[in-house]
């Protein structure tokens, strides 16, 4: 079964057909919500909430762990996330969609293990590529069936947030690789690994980060939320599809 974490621009899933919304308890805590069970195109998924229904919870205090664990205890296989991005990378414009194959991880503080202890073995979750490819596949596939327009790759620099970044650190970013920047990638992405669920994730382009376009010398979030709001219903399209696509 296929779980949708939603974050700025998706804390609902229009398209969803609800069932049942039930209240989860984890070892590490509650996640950000209640989950949302329900029928897309007449396929089972549970969709959550990244920072709450009420967009409360910032992205250094998401409980991660809590989220990941649930849904994999509720038979979870697979997870989608979508997030909004600044765009580093020129071509990465406002309202442009991407499938990023890459992360770099500059947060700090938070719970991003499941081994926390010394009395259990513990194993190195194999992060060479850190979201799956199948699914990444499957995603961009979707994309193509409902005509939305989506790029194929890119490295996001998760940052720790909730403030944006300054103009010398996008500027560090792009020098280390980094094409776009967002604050919930990390350790969701690793934790997801740990738990062995395949995991990908669809970033929306909402805004150039600072420096870049129209961002040279602030981020007007007006234009933020006009702009995921504008694209959020492209991204539901490809949800969509999603279900019935199989990748290949």
């Amino acid at each position: 079964m296929l779980a949708i974490i939603g974050g700025r621009g998706l804390a609902q899933l229009a398209n969803l057909e609800i069932t049942h919304r039930q209240v989860m308890r984890t070892p590490y805590g509650e996640p950000s919500g209640a989950f949302l069970f329900g029928t897309l195109n007449q396929h089972e998924v549970i969709f959550l909430a990244r920072h709450g229904y009420g967009h409360t919870i910032p992205p250094h205090l998401v409980n991660y762990r809590a989220n990941l664990w649930a849904l994999r205890e509720q038979g979870i296989s697979e997870i989608i996330s979508v997030a909004t991005v600044g765009g580093i990378r020129a071509d990465l414009k406002p309202g442009v969609i991407v499938v990023p194959d890459q992360i770099i991880d500059y947060t700090h503080g938070r719970d991003s293990t499941f081994f926390e202890t010394r009395d259990k073995p513990y194993s190195n979750a194999d992060f060479t590529l850190p979201y799956c490819a199948r699914l990444r596949s499957r995603i961009l596939r979707s994309a193509q069936i409902a005509e939305q327009a989506c790029m194929d790759g890119g490295v996001y620099a998760a940052t720790q947030g909730p403030r944006l970044d300054s103009i010398a650190e996008i500027n560090r970013y792009e020098r280390d690789g980094a094409d776009m920047v967002g604050m919930t990638g990390m350790p969701e992405a690793a934790l997801a690994k740990e738990l062995e669920l395949s995991y990908a994730a669809i970033a929306v382009v909402a805004n150039y980060a600072g420096g870049r376009g129209d961002s040279a010398t602030g981020i007007n979030i007006e234009k933020v939320n006009a702009t995921t709001s504008a694209t959020t219903g492209r991204v539901r399209s490809i949800l969509e599809c999603v279900v019935n696509c199989d990748g290949d």
